[in-house]
């Protein structure tokens, strides 16, 4: 038997840091954006438990905050 290695069926995410991160060990929020959600994590347990948001949820998240 012979095995081939396939192409991940789920793209790779690109976590990106909030801007008010300030690299003293504060930081703690990561966000990546997919097509059809958003995904929140704490940066300092990048594979723990992530929060995964649609995009209607999302900006009415941020848009609470920005307030």
């Amino acid at each position: 038997m012979t095995v081939q290695p396939t192409e991940p069926t789920t793209p790779r995410l690109e976590w990106f840091k909030s801007s008010y991160s300030t690299g003293n060990g504060g930081e703690c929020v990561e966000v990546a954006a997919a097509p059809t959600h958003v995904h929140i994590r704490d940066s300092k347990w990048p594979s723990g438990p992530m929060l995964t948001l649609g995009p209607g949820a999302w900006a009415s998240f941020v848009g609470l905050i920005a307030d």
